[in-house]
């Protein structure tokens, strides 16, 4: 059977549905009372802002797009962790797979795509941060190499969890 998941840079025309497949991803973490939810959620569905600050990969699934993971390769995009990205560092930001499209490995092919293409721009560490309630996500990332940084703590936002990949070493596959 043919490989009906294509990884790929995000086009103008996509940005809407891609927006709507990675909020869904995010809708079932939303907590109550959890200030600043709505604008996060906001900003996740805003793919055209951050395609022009960063990388925008998205997953077609059978035609749909079924998510999207940002890379910052050059600079951050804000709101961000404050300190500028190293020399040789990209941050990963907002993975997401809609609900209907997982179990097929696609938040998987998404990371290693960013992963290789970090690598392709000559960047040895990938970076990452992650709710402490994205335990999916966080197995994923430890699955992929990835290690723990520990909690992040930034006032008025929530605690997050931090990863770290040295990427200077072989080349990891989409499949």
């Amino acid at each position: 059977m043919p490989d009906e998941i294509e990884i790929r840079p995000v086009r103008p025309s996509e940005y809407a549905a891609a927006g709507d497949a990675t909020a869904r991803a995010y809708r079932e973490f939303r907590q109550p009372n959890s200030p600043g939810w709505d604008a996060y959620l906001a900003r996740v569905t805003d793919v055209g802002s951050r395609a022009g600050l960063g990388t925008v990969l998205v997953a077609i699934d059978s035609g749909v797009i079924a998510g999207s993971a940002t890379l910052e390769l050059d600079a951050r995009i804000s709101p961000g962790p404050a300190e500028p990205l190293a020399p040789d560092e990209a941050h990963l930001r907002m993975v997401g797979v809609s609900p209907e499209h997982r179990g097929k490995g696609i938040g998987r092919r998404l990371v290693i795509a960013c992963i290789d293409l970090a690598r392709e721009r000559g960047r040895s560490v990938m970076t990452l941060d992650t709710d402490v309630v994205m335990v999916a996500a966080q197995q994923l990332y430890l699955s992929l190499g990835f290690v723990s940084t520990g909690l992040h703590q930034n006032p008025g936002r929530p605690e997050l969890l931090g990863y770290r990949l040295d990427i200077a070493a072989e080349p990891r596959t989409t499949r």
